[in-house]
């Protein structure tokens, strides 16, 4: 993992990861994209990049690229970025294990804890 230059917006990256869950490739683009961003440093704020890895997962780039300089996904995507607000959802990534709430890179030893807590929380719940 190389830690890239800049960070860039990533409402356009959001668009295009809403396209490539509409056609079924999600989990496909995903990878593509993050390993795009922490290997190669690809500018994930340029339609034409994100265009690039949806052609590499067998999506239609010129579609995918159309959509997203159209702001086709922005309000879905800004929706979904209140709701996550409104959630007390602050960082990405964001971990949720029962009602325990975390957000950015951690340690193993923080997911120990948390994981820990919540297996505690739910054995008192059933006592």
């Amino acid at each position: 993992m190389r830690p890239p230059k800049y960070t860039p917006n990533s409402l356009y990256s959001l668009q295009a990861t809403e396209y490539a869950q509409e056609q079924g490739k999600f989990l496909e683009y995903h990878h593509a994209a993050y390993e795009a961003y922490w290997d190669h440093g690809a500018n994930l704020g340029d339609p034409s990049v994100l265009a690039d890895i949806g052609s590499g997962v067998g999506l239609d780039g010129a579609e995918l690229r159309e959509r997203v300089e159209s702001g086709h996904y922005a309000q879905k995507v800004v929706d979904q970025y209140h709701e996550a607000l409104g959630y007390g959802i602050r960082g990405i990534p964001t971990f949720v294990f029962d009602n325990l709430l975390f957000s950015g890179a951690q340690p193993y030893e923080v997911f120990q804890r948390v994981m820990d807590k919540a297996l505690e929380n739910r054995e008192a719940a059933e006592n």
